[in-house]
């Protein structure tokens, strides 16, 4: 409990003044401890903890288990306290993808609502390390690589994990020594997601196989990487400008005279400014791009997703208006 406190007290010493902090809580081990641990010391810091349960109303019970986390914040002295009801219904991608993606929606809702300073999240080094093998797995590249970032702004609202350093097995036995009884979400040993078959078994494998240092050497590797994607995004942030063509579009020449990971995250910035949705846009779509860049032999348009197309065209790349 006290590693957790003093990880929950690093992550809330450079907020600016001003508005309560919220924890995400499911009532899983994590969240609970996390919520539990800013209650504590939040208070201490002289600012006023909150808390938001989501219920995605996927599972029998589920809004018995929003009431209880609702229950226990009260007591714990947590303020404010809210519940929210999403519909996961009609969402783009697979049922994890849209269950996350208005889960995200409602806490952000929830934190400009109560303007709040920040937003907490109890993902541990357990999870950063799924999430480092899933994307090795599906070939993401530094980026997938880098995992989940310590601090990302959510519509204008930090979101903090505070965890990410913190084993699983911490936070149970947190959750443990306060006589609290997390709740088991059957989703993280559900077979058909590939994040519980990972959890499940490749990560218990690799542990046998290279000792239980693998864990903290996956979460290492996502913060080695998270700094070197820093400097190449800074780097791609200032050459982007430099190779802005006064009609909008990009100059080839410039382009091709940059680093490979620079351009590639140059055309990557470059096709969002376009208007290209950033779930759908993936690496085929900026080698499309690049391809014009370094390999042109006169081909057509790249297309990129939203229905966008980008032609080389008088040594720049331009984007074709639909009639």
């Amino acid at each position: 409990m006290a590693a957790i406190r003093v990880a929950v007290r690093r992550a809330l010493a450079d907020l600016s003044p001003g508005g309560p902090v919220l924890v995400a809580c499911s009532g899983g081990a994590d969240s609970l401890a996390l919520a539990a641990a800013t209650a504590f010391v939040a208070p201490r810091l002289g600012r006023a903890a909150g808390l938001v349960t989501v219920d995605h109303g996927l599972q029998e019970g589920s809004a018995r288990r929003a009431a209880a986390v609702v229950a226990w914040a009260r007591e714990a002295g947590l303020a404010p306290v809210e519940s929210v009801r999403v519909d996961v219904t009609g969402r783009p991608g697979g049922p994890e993808a849209a269950a996350r993606e208005a889960r995200y929606r409602a806490l952000a809702d929830v934190a400009g609502r109560c303007g709040a300073a920040a937003l907490l999240t109890g993902h541990t080094r357990d999870d950063q390390a799924e999430t480092v093998l899933l994307a090795l797995a599906r070939g993401a590249g530094p980026r997938g690589l880098a995992g989940m970032p310590a601090r990302r702004d959510l519509d204008g609202v930090p979101l903090l994990r505070p965890l990410l350093e913190i084993g699983r097995e911490q936070t149970r036995t947190a959750c443990a020594v306060l006589g609290l009884s997390p709740w088991d979400d059957p989703h993280n040993t559900d077979a058909s997601y590939a994040r519980a078959r990972v959890r499940s078994d490749v990560l218990p494998a690799l542990v046998r196989a290279l000792g239980p240092g693998v864990l903290d050497n996956l979460a290492r590797t996502a913060r080695l990487v998270a700094a070197d994607n820093a400097v190449l995004d800074e780097l791609a942030v200032a050459a982007l400008a430099d190779v802005r063509h006064p009609d909008g579009g990009l100059a080839v020449p410039a382009l091709a005279a940059l680093s490979p990971a620079v351009r590639g995250r140059v055309l990557h910035a470059w096709a969002r400014e376009l208007g290209a949705p950033p779930a759908a846009l993936s690496h085929r779509h900026v080698t499309a791009l690049d391809t014009l860049v370094t390999a042109w032999r006169g081909q057509g348009a790249a297309h990129l997703p939203g229905g966008l197309r980008v032609v080389r065209r008088d040594g720049r790349l331009a984007t074709v208006v639909p009639h």
